[in-house]
This record gives C-alpha cells, sequence and structure tokens, in this order.
C-alpha cells in the first residue's frame, strides 16, 4: 500500500501522549515486564490517558500499586503537563506513606512528563527508585494499559459522550471508588484489591504477634 501511496482511513485524529525527553537523563528498567510484588508499596506502575470532550481534550492519570492492582493516585486535566502526573504521584505519596524499608519502585513509560526534573525529584525525596520502559511498547507498562483499557472500557466507551472535564473527573472518582473496592479481580483470587490488602496486613500482623 505504501508504494502505491494507498494508506488506510484513520478514524479521528490520532493523540500522542508519549513524547520521549531524549535531553533528560532515562532510568534503567527494573521491572523488564515482571509486574507482580511481594506486598503493597513495592511496586508502583503510572500512565495516563485520554478523553475526547465537547469541551476538547481532557487527560487521566493513574498510579497503580501493582501487588494488590490498586489505583493509589489519580488526577484528570485539559493539559498533559507535568504538574498533571505530578499531583496523581502527590496524591499516592500522601495515601501510602511509602518508607525507605520498602524499597519501593516507581514504573512508567518515557513519556518527558514522567522523565521530568519535577517528577524525578519528587520520587527522590519520597525514597523512591525510578524504572522506565522503552518508547512506543506497551508491554514494557503492560499492568498500566490493561488497568486502563477497562477504564476505557467501563467508563469512557460505555457512558460517553463527553461534555466536560467535570463529568470526566466525577465518573472516573465514582469508577475508582467502586474499582478499589467492590470490583473482583481474577489475578488477586476473585477478591477486590482494598481486600487483598487487608488480608495481607492481617497475616502480617498474625505472624508478628505469633513470634
Amino acid at each position: 500500500m505504501k508504494a502505491k501511496g494507498i494508506q488506510g482511513v484513520v478514524r479521528g485524529k490520532k493523540v500522542v501522549t508519549t513524547n520521549p525527553d531524549t535531553a533528560q537523563p532515562c532510568p534503567d528498567d527494573k521491572v523488564n515486564r515482571e509486574f507482580a510484588a511481594d506486598f503493597p508499596n513495592q511496586l508502583w506502575v503510572s500512565d495516563f490517558t485520554y478523553v475526547s470532550s465537547w469541551q476538547g481534550m481532557v487527560y487521566v492519570a493513574f498510579v497503580i500499586d501493582v501487588f494488590a492492582r490498586k489505583i493509589v493516585g489519580w488526577r484528570v486535566s485539559t493539559s498533559m503537563s507535568t504538574g498533571f502526573v505530578l499531583d496523581a504521584l502527590n496524591q499516592a505519596i500522601c495515601q501510602r506513606a511509602p518508607s525507605e524499608a520498602d524499597k519501593l519502585i516507581h514504573h512508567s513509560d518515557r513519556g518527558g512528563q514522567y522523565l521530568s526534573i519535577k517528577y524525578t525529584e519528587q520520587l527522590a525525596e519520597a525514597g523512591i527508585d525510578t524504572s522506565v520502559g522503552s518508547v512506543g511498547d506497551s508491554y514494557d507498562n503492560a499492568l498500566a494499559e490493561s488497568i486502563i483499557g477497562l477504564f476505557k472500557t467501563e467508563v469512557i466507551n460505555f457512558i460517553g459522550p463527553w461534555k466536560s472535564v467535570g463529568q470526566v473527573e466525577w465518573e472516573t472518582l465514582k469508577w475508582i471508588d467502586w474499582y478499589n473496592n467492590e470490583r473482583l479481580h481474577s489475578a488477586i483470587g476473585y477478591v477486590t484489591p482494598q481486600e487483598a490488602e487487608e488480608a495481607f496486613y492481617e497475616a502480617l500482623n498474625a505472624d508478628e504477634k505469633a513470634t
């Protein structure tokens, strides 16, 4: 097709969300597509997606704790700025209060927002190690991509069309609460993320009392 100057029909305008910043040093990939954690605050993954609304493009960022697939930070914005994803990270840090003992790793793609000085400085200040996948390879951030896929299927494509950023924000809030506290996940034994974490800490407390 390319040789004959023919191309397929494109439905809508493609929105590029991963713009690599080649000027910034890039951390190694410490995950290598092994999205597994033995306890909470061991591995977080981050990514964001876009939603078309009557007021323009809206962006939704997520921070996910891999252990129980729990969404621990999120933000909705009309801009793909560093501040947008940084707000989601700050929410996760505030809610989870990770310690250096956790040796927490934060994994993302090579988007300029995640490699920015402000973002990497905040990770360092919180004692969080950085891990970054390759450009344009969804498998390197597959867990985040999978959960965003659920969000798009269960909220964005199901409820739309979207009139405003406020509508997207409200429905995202409701979905995250349902996702964390009511939705059963096969990957964690058909319980909710909240139940999986509670069971972990109950077992940990029982072991400590036994010793």
